[in-house]
């Protein structure tokens, strides 16, 4: 008896196949899969990012050193400030040598004779007096020059003391670098 086969009707519709072939994952599965660290953990990434950074600071070290008000701390930028740096950085001011009289002081302390202790002592206080004078004579002709320079009203505070302070340090340390030569003040 032959088998009975199916009836296969080549005019009906095929049905699609229901679903898509894989189960659905898990909220805690799906969640893992989009889950990334937030900065890139390879040695390459790392690397590039180093790179990155060093080259921006480099930059604005460069930046800061020429003056450029962009790369500035707030206590720096603005042109009132800009044109104090250049009035001390154009003359010659005894509190510069502050640090290295003290340098000889201790060098001196170190010589076991005592009058050449004392009297070091005596000198650098003599100095000290002689420097904190310079530097408040110094912030007061640089309040009254700004104040012509840019009016009284506009004057901006605490010029006197930010000359004070750039007058004390040494030339070749004071950041941002001296503009001018020594001699050439501004207008």
């Amino acid at each position: 008896m032959p088998t009975p086969t199916p009836s296969t009707n080549d005019d009906a519709p095929e049905t699609p196949a229901v679903g898509k072939g894989r189960r659905t994952p898990t909220r805690a599965e799906q969640e893992a899969a989009r889950r990334r660290p937030l900065v890139a953990d390879t040695k390459e990434a790392r690397a590039a990012a180093k790179a990155d950074l060093q080259a921006r600071r480099e930059r604005a070290r460069i930046g800061m050193e020429r003056g450029d008000d962009k790369y500035l701390p707030a206590r720096d930028k603005g042109p009132q400030r800009r044109w104090v740096r250049d009035y001390v950085d154009a003359g010659w001011h005894i509190s510069e040598w502050v640090m290295l009289m003290m340098i000889l002081v201790i060098v001196a302390a170190l010589v076991p004779i005592p009058t050449l202790q004392f009297g070091s002592m005596v000198a650098l206080w003599i100095f000290m007096l002689i420097a904190i004078l310079d530097m408040v004579l110094l912030g007061w002709r640089v309040k009254r020059k700004a104040a012509a320079k840019f009016g009284a009203e506009r004057r901006e505070r605490g010029l006197g003391w930010y000359a004070a302070m750039r007058a004390l340090q040494m030339r070749f340390m004071r950041l941002p670098k001296p503009q001018v030569k020594r001699g050439e003040y501004p207008a």
